[in-house]
């Protein structure tokens, strides 16, 4: 069983004076919703998402080391990084990267060592309301393992994805989801071999045809600011009136799902991922402050992809994210039949008419 001691290295046997990595990770989807979280970035439950393809965060990292006379010793001490995004300073982000490598450097003790240049950019709008910590935090942690592998070449490719799905949790929490693909684990769960709470790891069993290559189309309703931050939302299930039955329940369905993707049954798989995305939303609804963060065009396009699929018997179901947006899911081979009515009924409800085409993808690559 690992520990997080077990990604402390011991003394690096090689060096490095300056280079470069770039890296893309791409966001995920879950399935099973992680909503609760315990110290230092552990789940309250299990959760399994579809990592996606096209929307994605590529970062490159440009790395110097800093050589400091005793004069200025005090900034070996610190951290020192600039980060770019698309090309240009963004102040209001840098917190967030400093939080990161401060929780990070003793997993990386060669962080402080170094001037790093950060230049980031996503594949989607920024403000679209997709969720870019995922990805970004993902994209990072890829660059600094790639770093931390130049100093330990010895080190093996399953230690480098399992310690980077480590680094990224401790960034964003859904990070660790998006290193490897296409269906990705995270949080102990008895009945899957390998499951951590410390790391993502790709799904170990059977799935079947019906589930290679999903489609993920996300419907862009409200592309503002959550009123309330993810952050805050899972501090609110500490003190939930159902937090343990939604936590065991969580559980039940992952274990639902592991029977599912074997056999292929798309109503079963229907099922669970509905009800997982409404519960989801129900822990938001029910916490003290309560909130809603659905919007009234998400409930339209709920209502319409019922409606749609009761009349067609098409196997099309939505989910959603901590926000307004629709992840409308569905198997390749009905692909025509479904863009055809997300363009004729459900774009009316999008911000600006806007939607993203997505599928399940690979996870992060080097580029």
């Amino acid at each position: 069983m690992f520990t997080a001691t077990d990604f402390i290295p011991n003394k690096y046997t090689s060096d490095i004076e300056k280079g470069n990595f770039e890296w893309s990770a791409p966001s995920n989807i879950a399935l099973v919703k992680y909503w609760g979280k315990k110290d230092n970035q552990i789940p309250a439950n299990p959760s399994v998402s579809f990592t996606l393809n096209n929307c994605k965060t590529i970062t490159k990292l440009a790395f110097e080391k800093k050589h400091t006379s005793a004069s200025l010793s005090v900034t070996a001490k610190d951290f020192s990084f600039d980060l770019l995004f698309e090309g240009k300073p963004k102040e209001d982000f840098k917190p967030k990267i400093q939080k990161f490598l401060e929780r990070i450097e003793v997993y990386l003790p060669f962080l402080k060592h170094y001037h790093f240049t950060i230049d980031t950019q996503n594949t989607f709008p920024h403000s679209s309301g997709i969720a870019s910590s995922a990805s970004g935090m993902a994209a990072l942690a890829m660059n600094f393992m790639s770093l931390e592998k130049v100093l330990n070449p010895e080190m093996t490719d399953d230690y480098f994805f399992q310690k980077a799905s480590f680094l990224a949790r401790l960034g964003s929490g859904s990070a660790c989801r998006s290193v490897k693909g296409k269906v990705v684990v995270w949080g102990n769960q008895a009945n899957i071999e390998g499951s951590s709470d410390l790391f993502g790891v790709e799904f170990p069993y059977a799935i079947h045809d019906n589930f290679k290559n999903y489609q993920d189309t996300i419907l862009l309703v409200d592309k503002g600011e959550k009123q309330v931050s993810s952050t805050v939302g899972h501090d609110l299930m500490h003190n939930h009136p159902y937090a343990e039955r939604r936590f065991a329940q969580a559980h039940e369905n992952l274990d639902q799902l592991i029977a599912i993707f074997e056999s292929g049954n798309l109503d079963e798989f229907i099922k669970v991922v509905e009800s997982e995305a409404l519960t989801l939303h129900a822990m938001m609804m029910t916490s003290m402050p309560y909130y809603i963060l659905m919007k009234p065009n998400t409930l339209q396009i709920i209502n319409a992809i019922w409606k749609f699929r009761n009349e067609t018997q098409i196997p099309v179901c939505f989910t959603l994210d901590a926000g307004a947006n629709v992840h409308v899911l569905y198997p390749e081979n009905v692909s025509e039949k479904v863009l055809q009515f997300i363009q004729d009924e459900l774009v009316v409800f999008c911000q600006n008419g806007q939607y993203i085409c997505d599928k399940i993808g690979d996870g992060a690559i080097a580029l």
